[in-house]
């Protein structure tokens, strides 16, 4: 038998790479046809987009030795330390940290951890139940890393794991990016927009890919989101008036793509960055700790040491 790590975001990724760096045989399965979760992005007009998180943080002593091997290899960057705020009609400044971005899309972040690893892509998992066990079959222990409501839809009824998860809310947002012929934008690598009724951020992909690209990537509003969950280019109309409105950007795009993520933020901060049930079962992800892309390696990565010490004892 094995560890069956459900879901190949970051944090499954991370939780399985620690299991097998302890030497546990680990299946990594995702539904999807690649890795990467909400870091995952689409490749439009030859070039990569990402459409899920912004950009990351560095604060873990853990995390920064993978991030130094990722900007090693060219994957990451640091990017800006200040993000504007757009409020009221107003531009004010963000200074923080270094935020750092990926030039070939952060779901390659993931894939570079996951290289070696044996994922399943295109499978898709229906239950788990006590045992553990995934569609029947038996396995050693099962980490469920993914939004709570997917969790919800795979746990066996009634299964402790899920008291855990109750009571908790969501939010959906859709992504809207779009490419102009030329740069219509004073120089803004990222903004947050407090109290919109359309738009929550937006980034300048050029400027965080670091090819120029007059490309810009909004995230709506849950209520946006909610509006158009059945047809996520209907927010694009509504997005392309608000970046008028707050940019001046007076050019129709030459292109557009949006995509509805139905569980892109939890509500609320967890102070557990994991739950590990006494029969096995795990649960990590962003929904563990703050929502956060480190947050969410942590949370794997420390699940995956968890469980490792759980299966060596005798």
């Amino acid at each position: 038998m094995a560890v069956v790590v459900v879901g190949a975001g970051i944090a499954g990724t991370a939780c399985a790479v620690e299991l097998a760096a302890a030497g546990v045989p680990v299946r990594l399965v995702e539904r999807a046809r690649e890795v990467g979760g909400r870091m995952g992005g689409a490749a439009v007009a030859g070039r990569p987009v990402d459409l899920g998180a912004a950009y990351f943080t560095v604060r873990d002593p853990d995390f920064e030795q993978v991030v130094l091997r990722w900007q090693a290899a060219r994957l990451a960057r640091p990017w800006t330390t200040e993000l504007a705020v757009l409020s009221g009609g107003s531009r004010d400044r963000a200074p923080g940290p270094w935020r750092w971005a990926a030039p070939g899309g952060l779901g390659g972040l993931v894939a570079e951890l996951a290289a070696g690893l044996p994922v399943e892509l295109g499978r898709e998992v229906r239950r788990v139940g006590p045992g553990p066990v995934v569609d029947g079959e038996p396995a050693d222990a099962v980490v469920l890393a993914m939004p709570d409501p997917q969790v919800l839809r795979l746990l066996e009824p009634g299964h402790p794991a899920a008291a855990r998860l109750a009571g908790r809310g969501w939010r959906p947002a859709i992504a809207v990016a779009a490419g102009w012929p030329g740069r219509e934008w004073d120089e803004l690598p990222a903004a947050f927009v407090n109290d919109h009724p359309v738009l929550t951020l937006v980034a300048d992909d050029g400027s965080r890919r670091g090819d120029g690209a007059p490309v810009l990537v909004a995230h709506t509003t849950a209520d946006v989101a909610r509006a158009h969950e059945a047809g996520p280019d209907g927010a694009i109309g509504p997005v392309l008036a608000a970046l008028r409105e707050l940019l001046g950007v007076r050019t129709p795009p030459a292109w557009t793509l949006a995509h509805h993520w139905p569980h892109a933020s939890p509500e609320g901060i967890r102070e557990e960055l994991f739950h590990l049930t006494a029969d096995g079962i795990g649960l990590a992800g962003d929904g563990w700790g703050s929502p956060r892309v480190e947050t969410a390696w942590r949370s794997g990565h420390l699940l995956g040491r968890a469980l490792a010490e759980r299966l060596r004892r005798p």
